[in-house]
């Protein structure tokens, strides 16, 4: 048994539920009704990351998790432990990224008492709920595998995000006399695919569109769909924009790539003047959008995993589907247009990139530009690279640094603490990494 103590306990059934999931990584800080769960890592495979907050720890969940693809678990501790991680989580559920929170809890027989237990909450799940996709207590040490599982499932389920489960600390640390946790099945259902009526209508709009784009957002690199977005605007010969998130959706040297400067007039121009804009996994939110200011003078197809999200911004036609699936269901239904009218797209991309380099060459931005172009020449096409938010280098490092390659390869984290930042290089420790961080002007860059 992988702990300190001759009794198997429920906090070890934990760890053996996350092995059994394939997890290699545990992050999360210790706290007094949490330690059974670390008993239990004492000499478990997973390798353990501790750190200083629980809210740099869950920022280096959701930084691993970001970049590997893979859930990340997060232990933590009862009340103001897991109150700390808040923050963190929010930032995985706005990014949606599968991290999977296990929080001690007091005695079962004590929550909702409002006794003054040691660490008490009234309503301790209660918190996380608005936040999380999806939370539950193990009322039973026989239930964890169940309930984890659960978690872990729902947490790689598109749209992807995080999710919570509290066990009280009297079920850690009671006996468990059920058989070890070798295997664990939490595979998520099968890719959905947006249904035929809305389907045909899409594929029929964008035959027709002359002036097609496809705005790709970070919808597309979750669900691996770069491929089939790339020929899909090869297809209908429409450029490629993409937000801040969306980056590596293509490779920005592709003659369709418009590239990623949302705040920019031409790249704004772009999708305003479109007959057809396709959005592919994106919330079309404010970032995006110049604060809802930015309107369309075509119509907007919306394909979006969460069907809440369809029209919240703009009036769309709704394909509500997992992106690479619904993108190879258009693929089936679009036909490829003449050889003559197929480099109109290429040549309305180049127009926008040309326009968006005139006008920061019209600025004093040497310093930026400069900066970018050295860290382009030493980064090789695979690398790795996380930035930090900073005033004088994120407004032009976001537009100005391009994605080479596309998603298969090449992944971002975009985060203000360096826990993120430290993640990417767990998660890819065989390739090339770089970190950027700045402040109030001052740029410094490190190996990861």
């Amino acid at each position: 048994m992988a702990s300190g103590l001759k009794t198997r306990i429920g906090g070890h059934v934990v760890i053996e539920c996350l092995e059994a999931l394939g997890a290699d990584v545990a992050f999360g800080l210790p706290g007094i009704h949490a330690l059974p769960m670390w008993d239990g890592l004492r000499s478990s495979r997973l390798r353990t990351l501790n750190f200083r907050t629980e809210l740099n720890a869950g920022f280096a969940a959701d930084g691993y998790a970001r970049v590997s693809g893979r859930v990340a678990p997060l232990l933590i501790s009862t009340g103001p432990g897991a109150l700390n991680a808040l923050t963190a989580i929010m930032e995985s559920a706005s990014a949606h990224v599968p991290v999977v929170v296990i929080a001690s809890q007091i005695p079962s027989d004590m929550i909702g008492k409002r006794r003054g237990y040691l660490h008490e909450l009234h309503d301790q799940e209660a918190s996380f709920k608005p936040i999380v996709k999806w939370s539950a207590r193990s009322e039973r040490v026989k239930q964890l595998p169940e309930v984890i599982a659960e978690a872990w499932r729902r947490a790689l389920t598109p749209p992807s995000g995080p999710t919570y489960v509290e066990v009280p600390v009297d079920l850690l640390l009671a006996e468990a006399t059920m058989p070890r946790v070798d295997t664990l099945d939490a595979k998520p259902p099968p890719p959905a695919v947006a249904t035929a009526g809305p389907l045909a209508e899409a594929a029929r709009l964008l035959s027709a569109a002359a002036l097609p784009v496809i705005w790709a957002g970070g919808g597309v690199i979750r669900s691996g769909g770069w491929e089939a977005l790339v020929e899909l605007a090869e297809r209908i010969d429409a450029p490629v924009a993409t937000t801040y998130m969306g980056k590596g959706a293509i490779a920005e040297d592709h003659p369709l790539a418009a590239g990623s400067a949302p705040d920019d007039c031409a790249f704004q121009d772009l999708l305003t003047d479109a007959d057809m804009v396709l959005c592919v996994g994106t919330e079309l939110g404010a970032e995006t959008t110049a604060q809802y200011g930015l309107q369309f003078r075509g119509r907007l197809i919306e394909i979006d995993a969460d069907a809440r999200r369809i029209g919240a911004t703009y009036p769309a036609l709704g394909l509500v589907g997992d992106a690479a699936a619904t993108l190879r269901a258009l693929l089936e239904r679009v036909p490829a247009r003449e050889e003559a009218n197929s480099r109109n797209g290429a040549r309305r991309a180049r127009e926008v990139r040309e326009r968006i380099d005139r006008g920061l060459d019209a600025q004093p931005r040497d310093l930026e530009r400069g900066l970018l172009a050295t860290i382009r020449s030493v980064l090789p096409r695979d690398a790795v690279h996380a930035w930090d938010h900073g005033p004088r280098i994120d407004d032009v490092a976001v537009d100005g640094l391009g994605a080479e390659d596309d998603g298969r390869r090449r992944e971002r984290a975009r985060a203000s603490d360096p826990d993120v930042q430290d993640r990417v290089g767990t998660a890819f420790r065989d390739r090339p990494r770089r970190r950027i961080a700045g402040r109030g002007g001052a740029a410094r860059w490190t190996w990861l």
